[in-house]
Order: C-alpha cells, then sequence, then structure tokens
C-alpha cells in the first residue's frame, strides 16, 4: 500500500434516454400520442346521440298530454290490525269506492223487564251503513213524501215510545231465558231446623263459592244446596267452567278495528250526466256545481285541443270530482265527454293545478251510463232530507224508521241544505218487529253532514220509564229551544242596533224580526208557560212564554193568538200559538221574535241553545254503561274492510 494513493470510482452508465424531467411540459400541448381520435369521436357522438333521445323523451311527454291516475291509497294500519286470522296474499288492495252501502244481520241479546221477571232473548237487528245518495232518482223521487217542515215541528209526539226491550244484554244466550226473583218461601216449607251445618263447613262453602258470585240476586238464588264437589274425586282435573257446566257457543263473528277515516274522500266521485237538449258545456258544468273559474278553464281546454264548445242530445259528460288536500274544498278534477260509449275527449287538473287536455278514463262503465240514463243528474245535488229518505228507500229502511230518522235530526241539521260528497247516515234497528207489523225499535244512529257527525244512542230513563235519543255525552236530541218560530221567512231585521222604520231615529231591536206571509202559523220554541197573551203597545198582539232555567220567549205582531193561549196554559214545543200578521207598530207582516234570560235580551241567532234533557248521576253511569255495550257491538260487528296477507 502506498502513501497518498486514492482509488477512482467505477463509470456507470445512465443509457441513452432523455432524462425524466417533473412539472416542465405539463402547460405545453399535449402530443400526438396523448390524444386518440376514434375514443374522441365515440363520446363526441354518445353524448349528442343521449341528448337527442332523452330530449326527444321530454318533449312527447310534454306535449300537452297527460295521464291523470289517481294512486290507490296505502292501507290503514286499522284495516291491518285484524284481530283474528291471517289473510292470505292476493291482489293489490283498491279504495274504496266514494259510494258505498253495507248492510249486515246481527243478533243482540236484549233485556225486558216485565214486572218482577227479567226476559232475555235474542232478537236480531240490522246495521246500514251508507252515504246520501248525491243523485236524483226519478223512481225514488214518487215514493218520497214532500218536506213538511210545518209537521216536522208541530208533531209533538216526535218519538213514540216503539221499543220493547230496555237494554242490551252483555252476556250471550242461547234461546229465552226468564229470571224471577220471589222471596224465599219460608213460611210454607218445612225446615228441617235438626241437621246443623258447623261453621268450618259453612266457611268452605261460601268460601268456594265466593268466587263466582256476582251483586245480581238471581244468581245468589241459584246457588246449589248440596256443594256437587263434594263428591267429585276427579276435581283436580277438571277446569272451573266444566265444574259449573258452561257450555261455550263459538259465535260466527268477523273482528275489525275500526277507522275514523271517511272512506267517501278516499278517491274521486264520478258523475255521469245525460244531456237532454242542446246547450253549452259551460251550463252542464255549473248545473253540476262547478265554480265559474273552473267551467271557463274546462270549456276553454275543451274549444282549444277538442273544439268543442256544446253538447248535444244524446251525449254524456263524465264528471270526477275530488277534494283539494290543502283547502278540503270539493273541487272537479276531470270531465269526459261522450257519445254513447265511444270516448270524445277528457280534460283533467294537472299537478300544478291547471286543467289540460288528458288521456281518456281507463275504465268504462256502461251499467253506470245506462244507470245515469234513469236518473236526473243534471242540476245541483237533492236537499239533506231528499238524500236521506232517498237512502233509506234504497237500503230497505221501513218509512216509519226514515221518519224518525227524520225527527231525530231535525234540531241539528237544515233538512233545505244540499247533500254533499262523503255524507253518510248509519244506522242499527230491529228486525223482528218489521217482520211482526210493528215499527222498528232504533239502538243508534248516525248522520255525517260535511265534516261534523252527529251520533245518537236510543235510551229508556229508570226514573220516569221514557225512551229518547242521546248523544255520546247523554243530552237529549231535542234542543231545549229551537232558533226561530216560524217555518221559512227571512230576517228583515237582525238583533241590536238599528233605525227604527216608523220613529225615524237609532234604537236598540230586542228581537229578530222573520218575514213571511200574512196568516202563517207562528209555534212555541220550546215547552214552557204562557206569561202574557194580548195586546202590548208597540208589539201589538204579543203573547210570552216563560221557559225553564230562566228563559223566556216573546212573539210580536201577531194577526191573531191562536184559540185556547192564555196566561197560564202550559205549551209544547212545536205548539201553534198564533199567526204571523203586522199588529202594533209595524211596516208588514212578520213575527217579531225574541229571547231573554234572566231578564236580559240575547240574539236568539247567536246564543247556544241547551238541550232538552242532560242525564246526571246515576242515570248518567247507566246511559255510559248501555252507550259501551252499543259501540261494543258496532265495532265487533263494522264492515269487513280489504284484509291484508299477513307478513
Amino acid at each position: 500500500m502506498q502513501m497518498g494513493f486514492h482509488p477512482t470510482p467505477a463509470t456507470i452508465d445512465l443509457g441513452n434516454e432523455p432524462p425524466l424531467v417533473a412539472f416542465e411540459d405539463r402547460n405545453g400541448p399535449p402530443t400526438r400520442r396523448e390524444v386518440s381520435l376514434r375514443w374522441l369521436t365515440g363520446t363526441v357522438l354518445t353524448g349528442f346521440t343521449s341528448i337527442f333521445l332523452i330530449g326527444g323523451a321530454l318533449v312527447a311527454a310534454l306535449d300537452g298530454r297527460y295521464t291523470v291516475e289517481a294512486a290507490t291509497p296505502p292501507a290503514s294500519g286499522a284495516q291491518i290490525a285484524l284481530q283474528e286470522g291471517k289473510a292470505q296474499k292476493g291482489d293489490r288492495v283498491t279504495g274504496a269506492d266514494s259510494q258505498f252501502a253495507t248492510r249486515q244481520v246481527i243478533q243482540v241479546n236484549t233485556l225486558t223487564r216485565e214486572g218482577d221477571a227479567v226476559h232475555i232473548q235474542a232478537k236480531p237487528y240490522a246495521l246500514v251503513n251508507a252515504t246520501l245518495e248525491t243523485r236524483r232518482s226519478n223512481e225514488m223521487a214518487l215514493k218520497i213524501p214532500p218536506f213538511n217542515p210545518l209537521k216536522l215541528v208541530s208533531n209533538n209526539d216526535v218519538l213514540p215510545d216503539r221499543s220493547a226491550s230496555d237494554s242490551i244484554y252483555a252476556a250471550h244466550v242461547e234461546g229465552e231465558v226468564t229470571i224471577s226473583v220471589h222471596d224465599f218461601p219460608v213460611n210454607k216449607v218445612k225446615v228441617d231446623t235438626g241437621d246443623e251445618t258447623e261453621d268450618g263447613e259453612i266457611e268452605r262453602i261460601v268460601r268456594d263459592s265466593g268466587r263466582f258470585l256476582s251483586d245480581d240476586k238471581a244468581e245468589v238464588a241459584s246457588l246449589p244446596v248440596v256443594d256437587p264437589g263434594r263428591f267429585d274425586f276427579d276435581l283436580a282435573q277438571q277446569s272451573a267452567l266444566s265444574n259449573l257446566s258452561v257450555r261455550i257457543a263459538a259465535e260466527n263473528v268477523s273482528f275489525v278495528s275500526k277507522t275514523d277515516d271517511n272512506p267517501a274522500y278516499s278517491d274521486m266521485e264520478e258523475r255521469i250526466v245525460p244531456v237532454r237538449e242542446k246547450t253549452s258545456l259551460k251550463a252542464v258544468l255549473l248545473d253540476n256545481e262547478a265554480s265559474e273559474e273552473e267551467a271557463d278553464d274546462i270549456t276553454a281546454r275543451f274549444a282549444e285541443d277538442y273544439n268543442i264548445e256544446e253538447v248535444q242530445p244524446g251525449q254524456r259528460v263524465r264528471i270526477g270530482k275530488g277534494t283539494d288536500d290543502d283547502t278540503g274544498e270539493i273541487r272537479i278534477e276531470r270531465v269526459s265527454l261522450y257519445v254513447d260509449q265511444v270516448h270524445q275527449g277528457t280534460v283533467a287538473l294537472s299537478d300544478e293545478g291547471h286543467y289540460v287536455a288528458a288521456a281518456a278514463p281507463t275504465t268504462l262503465m256502461p251499467d253506470a251510463f245506462a244507470a245515469a240514463d234513469r236518473m236526473t243528474l243534471s242540476g245541483p245535488t237533492p236537499s239533506l232530507y231528499t238524500a236521506l229518505y232517498q237512502t233509506g228507500l234504497d237500503n230497505d229502511l221501513p218509512e216509519p224508521l226514515i221518519e224518525d230518522l227524520v225527527h231525530i235530526f231535525s234540531y241539528d241539521v237544515d233538512y233545505n241544505s244540499r247533500v254533499k260528497l262523503g255524507d253518510q247516515l248509519e244506522v242499527f234497528y230491529s228486525l223482528d218487529q218489521e217482520s211482526n207489523g210493528q215499527p222498528p225499535e232504533v239502538l243508534y244512529t248516525s248522520l255525517t253532514v260535511g265534516n261534523e257527525t252527529h251520533h245518537f244512542y236510543r235510551f229508556r230513563t229508570p226514573d220516569d220509564g221514557a225512551v229518547d235519543f242521546y248523544d255520546e255525552d247523554g243530552r237529549s236530541a231535542k234542543k231545549f229551544l229551537m232558533r226561530k218560530p216560524i217555518t221559512g221567512g227571512r230576517v228583515s231585521s237582525p238583533f241590536g242596533k238599528r233605525r227604527h222604520p216608523i220613529l225615524g231615529f237609532v234604537k236598540f231591536h230586542s228581537g229578530v224580526d222573520w218575514a213571511i206571509a200574512r196568516g202563517t202559523p207562528i209555534h212555541a220554541t220550546g215547552d214552557g208557560v204562557v206569561e202574557k197573551a194580548g195586546w202590548s203597545s208597540g208589539y201589538g198582539r204579543f203573547t210570552l212564554i216563560r221557559h225553564a232555567n230562566g228563559y223566556e220567549t216573546g212573539y210580536g205582531h201577531q194577526q191573531a193568538i191562536a184559540k185556547g193561549i192564555e196566561p197560564g196554559v202550559r205549551v209544547k214545543q212545536g205548539e201553534v200559538i198564533g199567526y204571523v200578521g203586522s199588529s202594533g207598530r209595524s211596516t208588514g207582516p212578520h213575527v217579531h221574535y225574541e229571547v231573554r234570560i234572566n231578564n236580559k235580551f240575547v240574539d236568539p241567532n247567536r246564543i247556544k241553545l241547551p238541550r232538552g234533557r242532560v242525564l246526571e248521576g246515576e242515570l248518567l253511569a247507566s246511559f255510559e254503561r248501555e252507550r259501551d255495550r252499543i259501540d261494543a257491538l258496532l265495532q265487533r260487528s263494522g264492515p269487513v274492510q280489504n284484509r291484508i296477507a299477513s307478513r
């Protein structure tokens, strides 16, 4: 090794390749190798093709043609929550029709008291649930008596006692059972007092039988003299029911949860209007409760898209109505025009709220077309009275029963108003009396008008034995006072300050003036005693009636006071007490009607009127038990909805 010698490092061959340079040529033009004209052309052509295809589909969809189809509503929880059994899988559940009627026959155990005996037997009852008819039938119109409000308010025997049963017996009974309770004849039977029972034996008998006892005297009297279990060596292997010789009878009853959903609003109501004479399409729509705006929009669309402005005899207009989800108002959602059964054109309401040309309805209804020719569908819907009576006749309700229903609801509804989509009647009545030629008894009834439902239950009050109908809170269907003392008429002068038509200065008006023809009967608006009947200065011939709870009603300007109406006479609600005239300080025939509460004048049209009788205490508790039994029957025997297959 030599001092100061440094070895030379070996040479590294880097080759002839160009060096790798980072970030130097990024901003420069792409090289030919990086661009493929074939792939670029394919991408551009694919994009243009997609634009043309999607754009063409959108143009075709938005070319003024809409296919309108109501979505099938989902099944509610009440439909799925069936208490017994499981349904098999089937087709898709469809929505309920807007017009429906169901009728079921149910065996109900009723309890009737005859003296000291209690008679229990099963009677057939019918449960009818139907929407009110919104179309007038020419055939049924001949059977419906004309609406007579005078008879309605003047009939004192509004709810005659037609019922034979006192209440519903909750337990199941086969056949007929009569239970009588009598004092034990200790004076006529020789009682052997020699055989005395020890205290321990008595205690054991009471302990064994006590769990089956109740407060009913009939069950106490039915105790066996000798304990049957005393000689039964297989007692430990027998159930309590077998020891009591109780036989369980299976009942063919379907259970379904009751729902508050209104089925009448779950789908569109279809109305078919046959054209009788040449007229404009707008006139047909206005006659069938379309608004001016709806009629103008629909006719404009028919004229623009189908060149149709008038309808000819023989054509049929198919009008579909539904409910606005936001406002709850009834609106026209679809209108179709047919010649015989050949579709001519359809206009429907779009999602944006505009009427547009639409495809023909997918469902043809030849039976409905034929039925429409027999119905009077043009014009507004029938009155509530006509709809109620026609619905009753269509469901085979006896006419006396329909008249009872008219009386029951007369204090809560206006029978001159028009029936609306969704109005509904439910009645639960007996069938055995009908078969015997007697008017049937009604256990329960309800009437839905608009968004309000009136429920009434039949109940016999034990204190006086009277039968009446009460709402769910125990208030009588008969109101304490009626709103006005005449049938018909108009308000010519309201309650409050006004300029007197004769005196010429502003003066407080203590009542409401109802103008009507001279000689129209005036009815007492409530039960009471006549305090005054005669001439009273500016009132003219005037009658003042005192009612219960500090209420008084006055009737002025009468032409004549009815015969027999004098101070001290007791009058009934609806009884004729006078006749309309123009006596006293008056400018024309009318009746001045005023209401006083503790000598203070109140507006008859605004006060909240109390009902006839309100149950309290033990009577209310007894009524609530009867109401709950009826509700249980309705809950158990309600109409069976579409069954949903369980998971």
